[in-house]
Formats: structure tokens, C-alpha cells, sequence
């Protein structure tokens, strides 16, 4: 690593970078292997003999239940996110806010464990719960890179980030699966195993969450309320001025607007991934679990590997790369996986792209907001961030009800990628970095992007 200014600490960047250990488990282990399978298993055993459920009075198709609450979950995101990151921007106890936000969440994921018989709502409370809070806690911790990296450092040091978090979430799911198959041994339930799974991401969190509240620091806020008013009611105003100021920056916009588009499709598949082969391939919960620890370790190449592209032909470029790849999967899917090994094909192919388009979409995205504003632009950059997207599963969902077939819901969501590589061609990155150096009065960036 290149020398740091006193304002960039090394150790700062490393227990930042360990935040994406701490929460990445929730979403390898609970959103994309075990809760989907298992909720909609539960959620099966509930419905009527057509299928449906009915929910407040609604018909829902039982299979449909999952991404229906995974869009749910984002609408309370795009309440509360843009929020915190105002709030954020605006107190002086960052990682406080990191810590609550976290635990909160891990405390969720943690009582997953008590969802069980035909309890399916529990589950979609915690759900709901559980994914809003870490999606809050995510917008705190993606504001700090800003803060740690020097803007030549941003593309390496968030990928480095990445990596570490595929690890996380495959050690744990490693365990996990080491239960599963221990689990006659052990005198309990494959359901029992799958319960413990679920929780033990919440206490992995906890635990890890820990020593990057240590390691990062406070610094001083970047604006302050006025005297006597009430810190969340300027948040709220500060929300609206936040999206007005966007109008300043249209490569920024431009850039967010593609973002949101093609990240939706991304996470659909990711959290839909388990239902798929569970459900509609018909695979066993073990070969399913170790289908995803597969991913985790080839996203740690991808992320890096991508990361290095971007170095030669530009972060934008590679992210265009990524994007033209998951098209092709998505047509790969559609056509060709029926079979256990297929399956496993197209997972690796997932595995690899998924670091790099994200990786490298929130270091670009760093250079593009104003200094000064990172949480509350990261806030909005959140809401289609991990497992949070909600117009794709939505989609995806609507899709399932009305055919019936995985396949062509899966298969609906290549418009998403087709669109948002349409908006990315147009972006100026060149152009967005000199805005936001102009209005933060330092100088732009030099590297190709």
C-alpha cells in the first residue's frame, strides 16, 4: 500500500474493511441460502390447497411470498435509509450509529431461529426488520470510505472490502454446512439446523461488529443543526435538498440512475438464487448450501480480478464488462440449467461477476459525491444496495405468480441489465469527477475511469 497522509490510517482501513465480514453473512446465509427455501417452505405448508395465501386479505402464491417481502423491505428503506444518512452526515457519533444500526439487525436475524411450523409471518417481520437495519447500517459504513481512502486508494481498498466479505460469508456458511451434515449425528432436525443457521449470522455480526467500532473513529460532523431543531426534522429537509442538490451533479445522477437500475436485477438473483434451485430444481438444502460456499471463494477472484481490470480500461468499462456477463447468465439459465452440475456452473459464473460489478460500482460512485455529503448520498446509493433492491424481485415475483415458471421470471429481469448498461454508456465520469471537485473546491481526479 502506498504511503497515507496522517488523515488515512491503515489500521482504520483494515477494521473498516472487516464490517463486510461482520454483515455479509446475513446476506449469503440467510438471504440467499436458507431463508428463501425455508420460508417458503413454511409458507407452502400454510397456504390453502390452490397455493395462496392470504395475508391482510390478499392472494399471494405461496412461492411468490420471498421476493414480495424483499421489495416490502426496501419500501421501509427508502423511508428510513436516506434518513440515517443525514443523520449521519450531520452528528459527530458515526460509528455509534454503525454499532445501533448493526445490532439491531443482528438481534433480528438472531430470533429467525424461533420461525418454525406455519409461522411464516414471523419470519416476514424479522425479515423486514433484519434487512432494513442492515441496509441502514451499510449506508454509515460506505460513507466512511470517503473519509479513509485517498481517492486513488477508493477502487482498491473497497474491493479489498468485498473480497473479505465473500471469506466471511463462506466461513460461516462453511459451518453451516457442517452442521447440516452433522446434524443426525448431533440429534437434531435438518429444520433445527437450518434455524441455527439462520440465527448464527446474526451472532457472527455482533461479534465482528465489535472491533471495527475499535477500529474506526469520529470525525467532526460535516454540517450542524441550527440551534434548538430537532436533528431527525432537519434530516427529513435535509432529505429533500439532498435530492434536489442531485440536479447539480448530472453524472453523478446519471450514474445513480443506472446503478439502481441494473443492482436491482443483481439482487434479485442473488436473494431468489436458493428459492430457484430448491424449489424449482429440486435440490437438497446441502447441495444447495455448498453450491453458494463455492461462490463465496470465487467472488474473492472476481472482486480482485475486476478490480485490476478497472485499473487498465477504467472502472466504468469493467462495470459495462460485468453487465454484458450477466445478461449472458440470465439466457444461460433460462435454457440450460436443469441438472445439479449445471447449477454449479452457473453459480461460479455469478460468483465471479457479482464482486466486480459491485465493487467497483460503490468505489466509482465514492468519486462522483460532493465531499462533505457521503452518507446521505451513499443513503440513496443504499437503497438498491445488498439484497435491497425492489423493483427486480417485485418484478420477479409478479412473474412467478402469473406463469408459474422460475425460468421466465428469472429471465424477465434482463431488461434491467440491458437498460442500465444503456444509462452507464452515457456516463461521463471525467465530467462528474470536475463537478463534484469544483463544488468541494479540491481538485479532480486524474485516473482513467
Amino acid at each position: 500500500m502506498t504511503s497515507q497522509s496522517p488523515e488515512y490510517s491503515v489500521r482504520e482501513q483494515r477494521g473498516w474493511y472487516l464490517y463486510d465480514w461482520a454483515n455479509s453473512p446475513f446476506f449469503t446465509s440467510v438471504l440467499l441460502v436458507f431463508l428463501g427455501p425455508y420460508l417458503t417452505a413454511l409458507a407452502k405448508a400454510a397456504a390453502d390447497a390452490k397455493g395462496f395465501l392470504h395475508p391482510f386479505g390478499i392472494p399471494v402464491d405461496a412461492r411468490s411470498l420471498y421476493p414480495y417481502l424483499i421489495s416490502i423491505s426496501v419500501a421501509g428503506q427508502v423511508i428510513f435509509l436516506p434518513v440515517v444518512g443525514a443523520i449521519a452526515d450531520y452528528g459527530h457519533r458515526k460509528k455509534e450509529l454503525l454499532g445501533l444500526t448493526a445490532f439491531l439487525g443482528s438481534a433480528a436475524t438472531g430470533a429467525m431461529f424461533f420461525i418454525q411450523g406455519t409461522n411464516y409471518m414471523l419470519g416476514a417481520a424479522l425479515l423486514i426488520v433484519s434487512n432494513i437495519s442492515f441496509g441502514a447500517s451499510i449506508v454509515v459504513y460506505n460513507s466512511f470510505l470517503p473519509e479513509i481512502a485517498p481517492p486513488e486508494q477508493r477502487d482498491a481498498v473497497s474491493s479489498r472490502g468485498w473480497a473479505l466479505g465473500y471469506a466471511g460469508g463462506g466461513v460461516l456458511l462453511a459451518l453451516n454446512l457442517l452442521l447440516l451434515f452433522s446434524a443426525d449425528k448431533l440429534g437434531i432436525s435438518q429444520a433445527k439446523a437450518v434455524r441455527i443457521s439462520l440465527a448464527s449470522a446474526g451472532v457472527w455480526c455482533v461479534v465482528f461488529t465489535i472491533p471495527v467500532l475499535l477500529a474506526l473513529r469520529n470525525r467532526a460532523p460535516a454540517r450542524v443543526p441550527p440551534p434548538g431543531q430537532n436533528r431527525v426534522a432537519v434530516a427529513f429537509r435535509q432529505l429533500m435538498h439532498t435530492l434536489r442538490d442531485t440536479r447539480r451533479y448530472p453524472q453523478t445522477l446519471l450514474f445513480l440512475i443506472a446503478y439502481l437500475i441494473y443492482n436491482d436485477a443483481i439482487q434479485t438473483v442473488l436473494a431468489v438464487a436458493g428459492q430457484f434451485g430448491s424449489d424449482g430444481l429440486g435440490l437438497p438444502i446441502s447441495q444447495l448450501t455448498t453450491a453458494i460456499l463455492m461462490a463465496q471463494f470465487v467472488g474473492i477472484f472476481g472482486a480482485i480480478g475486476f478490480g485490476r481490470l478497472a485499473v487498465r480500461i477504467g472502472a466504468k468499462l469493467a462495470i459495462a464488462a460485468t453487465l454484458a456477463i450477466w445478461g449472458a447468465i440470465l439466457i444461460y439459465i433460462d435454457g440450460f440449467v436443469y441438472t445439479a452440475a449445471q447449477f454449479f456452473l452457473v453459480t461460479a459464473g455469478v460468483a465471479i461477476v457479482m464482486g466486480g460489478s459491485q465493487a467497483l460500482s460503490r468505489s466509482l460512485f465514492a468519486q462522483l459525491i460532493p465531499k462533505g455529503k457521503e452518507a446521505e448520498y451513499f443513503s440513496i446509493y443504499e437503497i438498491s444496495d445488498k439484497g435491497t433492491s425492489w423493483l427486480g424481485p417485485a418484478c420477479y415475483g409478479l412473474a412467478l405468480q402469473w406463469t408459474g415458471s422460475y425460468r421466465i421470471a428469472i429471465l424477465s429481469l434482463i431488461v434491467f441489465f440491458a437498460v442500465g448498461l444503456a444509462i452507464l454508456s452515457r456516463v461521463n465520469v471525467q465530467k462528474g469527477e470536475r463537478d463534484v471537485a469544483r463544488a468541494s473546491g479540491s481538485p479532480a481526479r486524474n485516473p482513467a475511469h
